[in-house]
């Protein structure tokens, strides 16, 4: 009690300091319910351009302005410019907010919830409709794996911290297009079991697998061990990452060594949290690359090789450190070298290559290679491990 009193207290004067102009605090009828949400409108918006519109939903005895405050994307949003809304949960027979996932006897409709509102804010602001993402925390994250079960048609990607999937949804799941999913989960959750429990949630590998296999990823994730920032948090993060899936989608998995039922990188520093990443950063820099098509230009990049030049080749192909480029008759007589990502944004640019090309900085992920030679041109696949 105490520890929410505290909460409580800094969320109301941080909600006076910030700028309250910009969060609006309304509601809709649905299903006979009033559903109240706190709607985030970035300063940058002005209705001329279709914005994205992220779901945030709150945790298991939550609220919506303690997420709003504790998961916060209000940074985030100010910089990318889309709107956030923070739906609040209804209150069951126990006396408790939830979102209605499948356990117990709720009968709340909190699918249809989400599709209403949807067409409400999209009736008064400027939504990209292809642009929908839903993310939350515990409760929240079992609630935006259901949305990508049961309202696939208009949610376009899912983000979870702490949270899990039904046994229940992940067997009768209907998701009708190939899913960007980011899990972020500790292996320390006492609250949502990193290794699962009988019944009612789902062991984060069975779910990280699912969604791998059902949007045809690589079966082997590319594992990258992330920068210890903070030495006192007790805690590290490994990235798992699922490459190559239908329409350019991948799964990543940040899994958080000794971490708790906690949100990476929040201003409330609660035991157990780490911060060696900010999860809001990284849920949004991942389902921003996507609509409900799959990575945006997907398709206008080229991701089937097309190699022009013969007996040209790159390799070691996947590479640690440096490409080498095999094949070309005289590399004096390149003209350009470029590497893309799969969204085509360039990241490096020569003219000129003598030894390889230190591809070092670069994450782990797929890359192209693109050969402008006076011999031909070439676009090849590679992946930096």
């Amino acid at each position: 009690m105490k520890l929410r009193l505290s909460l409580t207290i800094l969320y109301s004067a941080l909600y006076f300091i910030a700028g309250a102009q910009q969060t609006i605090t309304s509601s809709i009828t649905h299903a006979s319910i009033q559903r109240d949400y706190i709607l985030y409108v970035p300063a940058n918006y002005t209705g001329t351009t279709a914005v994205p519109l992220l779901f945030n939903f709150h945790g298991y005895t939550s609220n919506a302005n303690e997420q709003m405050w504790y998961g916060d994307f209000r940074s985030v949003a100010d910089t990318a410019g889309f709107i956030i809304v923070h739906p609040q949960g209804t209150v069951g027979s126990d006396g408790i907010t939830h979102f209605n996932v499948g356990w117990g006897t709720s009968t709340v409709d909190d699918v249809g919830f989400t599709s209403a509102l949807i067409d409400s804010i999209s009736a008064q602001y400027n939504i990209n409709q292809d642009r929908v993402y839903s993310t939350g925390m515990s409760n929240g994250g079992f609630m935006s794996f259901r949305l990508a079960c049961e309202l696939s048609d208009r949610i376009a990607g899912i983000g979870s911290v702490t949270g899990s999937i039904l046994p229940a949804t992940l067997t009768n799941c209907n998701a009708l297009h190939s899913t960007p999913i980011i899990q972020i989960h500790g292996t320390s959750d006492g609250t949502v079991p990193y290794t699962g429990g009988a019944g009612w949630t789902e062991p984060v590998s069975s779910l990280v697998d699912y969604w791998a296999n059902f949007n045809n990823c690589l079966a082997t994730p590319l594992i990258e061990n992330m920068p210890n920032i903070s030495v006192v948090d007790g805690s590290t993060v490994e990235k798992y990452s699922y490459l190559n899936g239908d329409n350019c989608t991948e799964v990543i998995h940040y899994k958080i060594t000794n971490g708790a039922h906690t949100w990476p990188g929040s201003i409330i520093n609660l035991p157990g949290t780490n911060y060696d990443i900010k999860a809001s950063v990284e849920i949004w820099r991942f389902l921003s690359q996507y609509d409900i098509n799959g990575l945006i230009n997907c398709g206008s990049i080229g991701l089937d090789e097309e190699v022009l030049i013969p007996s040209l080749s790159v390799y070691p192909n996947p590479t640690e450190n440096t490409l080498q480029i095999e094949g070309l008759q005289d590399l004096k007589d390149l003209h350009k070298l470029i590497i893309t990502d799969l969204s085509g944004a360039i990241l490096f640019t020569t003219e000129r290559v003598d030894k390889g090309i230190d591809v070092s900085e670069l994450s782990s992920g797929f890359y192209i290679v693109h050969i402008k030679h006076s011999s031909g041109e070439a676009s090849i696949k590679f992946i930096k491990r």
